[in-house]
């Protein structure tokens, strides 16, 4: 047995890090995470105040109330923002990338049995002791729960960002209010039709943009501070505590409107990758968290100058006039961008699901040559558009979306923070006396904010669990449906040494060329390697055993990725490793093979894939009704030769019935 390994890596790492472009400036960097990263919470303004007001939380806008209010926002943004995800969270980085699959993904490695080893999550718990598996099992569950929320989240945020900044037409002119609705679809219309060009260019303003955003609701806000200065009050936490003294139940319940102003921080942790964690932290310090606490203490100082009257948009309240329309043009703007950080992340997600083995095969297309994560899903992007152009249709009013809005949100911190105590006990080393402490802090205040969204569920806090809901059961359908086809696979499955045993022994005629067998595991032949010798009883010259396994990873250096054995009969062993984060490239892989010294003639090269049937009169345990589900996913998944890019006119495919 021979391996063979790329060669002159030193020289090649040498030649790669003098080619690599420059880092941008930090302050270039923070710029742009102000249009990616902050998107989402930074147009909060628009409607998290006045949702705080709502004439169904029955709260009188007293002086008092007000200050409430006011303390409540600000130190939700302390506490959830900077305390929770800027000091701690964005630290649990997976190689630099954040996010719920991104922080599964880096705990499962640490959870499996044997250190690197590609295993399945169901294996790392048959083959670890009990409370490790039933700890994986855990993080397991978690990440897909949150996941799955964030799908809802990634569903109403366009749809509740772009109708509240058009709903400013109605403050400047009343009789525009028949247009909001239509305006509004045709604004995202337009936002999902052009996503297929990718955001490198137009990605180029988001962050001036956003720049321009956060000076504008500064600016608008600060007449009205000057004029009622004792709003800063409420930067006191003593208001807030009075709030919920006074108010009671009321008070509690109000934390479901309150929450929206932070709807932005999973958003952070999420694009980190792309950014970093300190040009983050500075966006945040210089620019977004004053923006933030100026423009709410200004509607609240509007509101104790102006009275009652102003709540129904304290935020467009701010200015009058001709200032109206540019300001509606500015916000509609930013709420757009804040769309697309969140359908941006959708795509993330997805891939990131189909790479770790939730989701079947998609059409993914890069649309940067310059940066990887910079992708399009159409899929994704059909069920995003439809979704939201459904949600405005069926409320109407961002008022009414805003009552479907936060439990998604609020449910994805939880999961956050169970799977950050992991981090702090399994991956960090942290005692269970100081790792609880702090997990029961950030837990008790997501729980708080969880909680008082669940009043919304028969108002329209359905939407979003339902989607949760539906996202899970595919996730975990199509994990199962695969697991239990890999169990098949191996009942009728034959070690690679007994079959180059028979080989040895028939010795069947060698025909020109190399084939390529795609194989999940290392020491057992292809089923389709099985069917063609025992069928067609030939094999060609060279034959490729190939396997392509995704690490928990988010990528993999080019150079660690292929490593190529020598087996005998002819046969060769290659194994191919990405990150979930990255897409298989067979020419690539090819490339590589070269590299390493196996010579392919690419004219007489064939692949041998299979097309598998599915029938649900299997003895599986699974639900009939999830049997056909996977069945489904199973017939419109990707095929292998487009995801894998492989040249159709090489491919042949050999069918077989199997059931589940």
């Amino acid at each position: 047995m021979v391996i063979r390994k790329i060669p002159t890596r030193q020289a090649r790492l040498a030649r790669k890090e003098s080619s690599h472009p420059e880092h941008p400036g930090l302050i270039v960097t923070a710029i742009g995470a102000l249009g990616v990263v902050y998107g989402d919470i930074g147009t909060s303004p628009l409607y998290a105040f006045k949702e705080c007001f709502d004439p169904t939380h029955g709260l009188a806008p007293t002086p008092e109330n007000i200050l409430g209010i006011l303390s409540l926002i600000f130190w939700s943004l302390v506490l959830v923002v900077v305390f929770k995800y800027l000091i701690f969270i964005v630290r649990a980085d997976n190689k630099g990338e954040g996010g719920i699959m991104a922080l599964l993904a880096l705990l499962l490695a640490k959870a499996q049995a044997t250190p690197g080893s590609p295993q399945a999550p169901s294996e790392v718990a048959q083959n670890s002791n009990h409370r490790t598996g039933y700890r994986a099992a855990m993080i397991i569950l978690m990440g897909l729960i949150g996941a799955s929320l964030l799908y809802g989240d990634g569903l109403i945020t366009p749809a509740i960002s772009v109708l509240s900044a058009v709903e400013g037409l109605k403050v400047a002119t009343p009789g525009l209010q028949n247009v909001v609705v239509p305006i509004t679809i045709f604004i995202l219309f337009c936002l999902f039709s052009f996503q297929n060009f990718g955001t490198a260019r137009i990605g180029l303003i988001f962050g001036p943009t956003m720049l321009l955003w956060f000076g504008t609701i500064t600016a608008i806000a600060i007449p009205w501070l000057i004029q009622k200065p004792e709003v800063f009050a409420a930067l006191s936490p003593h208001y807030a505590v009075q709030f919920f003294i006074n108010n009671g139940t009321a008070g509690f319940l109000v934390l479901s409107a309150v929450v929206l102003c932070i709807t932005g921080g999973e958003a952070l942790y999420a694009d980190m990758g792309h950014f970093g964690k300190n040009p983050i932290r500075l966006a945040w310090i210089a620019a977004v968290f004053p923006a933030l606490v100026i423009n709410y203490f200004g509607q609240g100082a509007l509101v104790l100058a102006k009275g009652p009257e102003v709540l129904s948009n304290p935020f467009y309240g701010l200015v009058d006039g001709w200032m109206l329309y540019p300001l509606v043009g500015i916000a509609t703007l930013a709420t757009v961008i804040a769309s697309q950080a969140l359908i941006s992340g959708a795509y993330s997600l997805t891939q990131q699901a189909v790479q770790l083995g939730y989701l079947p095969r998609l059409t993914i297309h890069h649309t940067s040559r310059a940066t990887e994560g910079q992708i399009f899903v159409p899929r994704i992007n059909q069920f995003l558009m439809i979704g939201c152009i459904a949600l405005v249709i069926a409320f109407e009013e961002s008022t009414h979306l805003a009552a479907a809005y936060g439990i998604a949100v609020t449910g994805t911190m939880i999961t956050t923070s169970i799977l950050f105590y992991f981090v702090l006990r399994y991956l960090w080393g942290w005692s269970r006396w100081v790792a609880f402490p702090l997990f029961l802090a950030f837990f008790v205040v997501d729980t708080a904010f969880f909680s008082a969204n669940l009043v919304k569920i028969h108002h329209g806090g359905w939407v979003p669990l339902a989607i949760a809901y539906g996202m899970f059961t595919i996730m975990t359908t199509w994990k199962r449906g695969r697991e239990i086809l890999a169990q098949s696979m191996m009942e009728i499955a034959q070690p690679l040494d007994r079959f180059f045993t028979e080989v040895g022994r028939v010795k069947p005629p060698r025909v020109k060329g190399t084939a390529v067998f795609m194989t999940l595991t290392r020491n057992i032949a292809p089923s389709v390697l099985l069917h063609h010798f025992r069928h067609n009883q030939v094999l060609h010259e060279k034959v490729i055993l190939l396997s392509i396994i995704t690490r928990n990873d988010p990528e993999i250096d080019s150079l660690e990725r292929v490593r190529v054995t020598e087996l005998s009969e002819g046969f060769f062993k290659v194994i191919a490793w990405y990150g979930y984060m990255e897409t298989p490239d067979i020419s690539e892989i090819l490339a590589r093979c070269d590299q390493a010294g196996l010579k392919i003639e690419h004219d007489h090269l064939s692949f041998y894939l299979g097309r598998e049937t599915f029938l649900t009169t299997g003895y599986s345990k699974m639900a009939q009704w999830r049997k056909r589900l996977f069945v489904l996913m199973s017939r419109n998944a990707r095929t292998a030769t487009e995801f894998f890019r492989i040249p159709p006119d090489k491919v042949i495919e050999i069918g077989s019935q199997i059931r589940i």
